[in-house]
């Protein structure tokens, strides 16, 4: 499929193959029983491409699909590759935080379903000028949404070493995260540290030979750096309350996560949601205290082998699901 689009920096961009959504199967038949019904609204909080988009609203043809994204080379694509259900989605470029606020102001009372599918996208990945990717020498930015300000470089440049090992250990779980900190505090002494490849050659620089088996040392660098320019865990605490919070009556929310900081918030927003609220001692839940929502799965399901050998992507992929059970006061 060839989609040629204008990118953020104002150049074309061609796009040949896109990438195969993952867990698309298991997220349909989760989210089918909501949105089976004439007018149904799904919100895909995490466009990207619009992969799972395309096939919501292929199967289900009264559909309205209510399209999120913070990156505008992915809204893009995804309109020119939905443009013939043109009448039915709607791209609202927001961080998916924003869910309550642009369901209601294109008029929609409630979801039917939610799906997030998290983390950092193909598209993103792929363009080694974003700068996401560690495998590829590019300035370094990572932010998802080019109208933001605070990039990696950035980042590099002025956080204190305290803040720096903070975000490696919080954000990457990385076991070397003084060192690491500690070593970037030194270099950008003597020169500015403006590419991957520069933090990259750091970075292996600074692992001891024991440990260099152990994965790239960058990984988790990247990663952490990466969560840290986007706030994907602070946007991500307080997205999924206010997606729980926009649900009908049997709606249902299906979340995909791919590492274990977002799946922990995740695991923490659905228990709580499909917990009882009733106090310990008494011998009767009262209605009142109920939980308003059940998972449809138990724990984390994962990609089947099968997927997983023929779509890299859904190797480390979690994904959790709730139906709401009933409305937030009754």
């Amino acid at each position: 499929m060839g989609i040629r689009i204008q990118g953020q920096s104002g150049k074309a961009m061609e796009f040949n193959n896109i990438h195969t959504p993952v867990m698309l199967e298991r997220t349909v038949e989760l989210l089918s029983p909501a949105l089976s019904k004439p007018g149904a609204v799904l919100i895909d909080a995490t466009l990207g491409m619009g992969g799972h988009a395309e096939a919501f609203l292929e199967r289900f043809p009264e559909l309205q699909l209510v399209g999120l994204d913070r990156d505008l080379d992915a809204l893009a694509i995804a309109e020119e590759r939905l443009k013939r259900f043109s009448s039915r989605f709607h791209p609202v470029h927001t961080v998916y935080d924003g869910i309550a606020d642009a369901l209601d102001g294109l008029g929609f009372a409630a979801a039917d379903g939610i799906l997030f599918d998290l983390g950092v996208s193909s598209l993103q990945l792929d363009r080694a000028e974003r700068g996401f990717s560690y495998s590829q020498d590019a300035p370094l930015d990572m932010r998802m949404d080019a109208t933001s300000e605070l990039t990696a470089e950035v980042i590099l440049a002025t956080y204190r070493e305290g803040d720096l090992r903070r975000i490696f250990e919080d954000y990457g779980e990385e076991k070397l995260a003084a060192r690491y900190a500690r070593k970037i505090i030194e270099a950008r002494q003597i020169e500015p540290i403006t590419r991957s490849g520069q933090l990259v050659q750091l970075l292996q620089d600074a692992t001891p030979a024991a440990l260099s088996r152990a994965g790239h040392p960058a990984k988790r660098v990247f990663q952490a750096l990466r969560i840290e320019v986007n706030t994907e865990l602070s946007v991500l605490k307080r997205a999924i309350p206010a997606a729980l919070g926009t649900l009908s009556v049997g709606g249902r929310i299906v979340v995909l996560s791919y590492q274990s900081l977002e799946d922990r918030i995740v695991k923490r927003d659905l228990s709580a949601a499909t917990s009882s609220t009733s106090p310990a001692d008494l011998p009767v839940e009262l209605p009142e205290h109920s939980a308003r929502f059940r998972l449809l799965v138990r724990g984390a399901e994962l990609a089947t082998d099968d997927e997983k050998a023929a779509n890299p992507r859904a190797t480390p992929v979690r994904l959790r699901a709730a139906e709401r059970l009933k409305a937030e006061n009754s």
